[in-house]
């Protein structure tokens, strides 16, 4: 089963989807749009990934304070799960965001990747770290279950 993993943000929503078996997680691309309001073609395209891949599950970034509390964001992440799954028909699971980003810019800098290139490649990276955090979390279970 495929899995597409998004980092949902006013400007850019990153993408990454699963290997077939559920086991690594691969970045597509970053979806920008010019306003926070406007989703239509934001959906589209993520609709169209869905169709592409073979999704069957979409993991949504969920990005909780510091101290585990629930923002503005949180609020706008929840609206735009329920527009996910309106148009995709698929189960949308919020996944614990908290330090993906940092970890992202990490990456980058390790990778000598220049502060003007980061901006290209953070929303990205930052859903394939929220993917590859919920894979690691199934194989955990279904490891604990045998």
């Amino acid at each position: 089963m495929r899995i597409l993993g998004l980092d949902f943000g006013d400007h850019t929503v990153g993408v990454a989807v699963s290997d077939s078996l559920g086991i690594t997680a691969q970045g597509v691309e970053i979806i920008r749009r010019k306003s926070p309001g406007k989703l239509r073609q934001t959906l589209a395209r993520i609709e169209s990934l869905v169709s592409s891949y073979g999704v069957e599950k979409i993991v949504l970034g969920y990005p909780k304070n510091m101290n585990g509390t629930e923002g503005e964001r949180c609020e706008k992440t929840k609206e735009f799960k329920d527009m996910l799954i309106r148009r995709t028909e698929l189960p949308v699971e919020l996944w614990d965001e908290r330090l993906t980003t940092v970890a992202a810019d990490n990456i980058m800098t390790e990778s000598n990747i220049s502060g003007e290139r980061r901006k290209e490649y953070v929303d990205e990276i930052a859903a394939m770290l929220i993917l590859q955090g919920y894979l690691d979390f199934l194989s955990n279970q279904s490891k604990k279950e045998e």
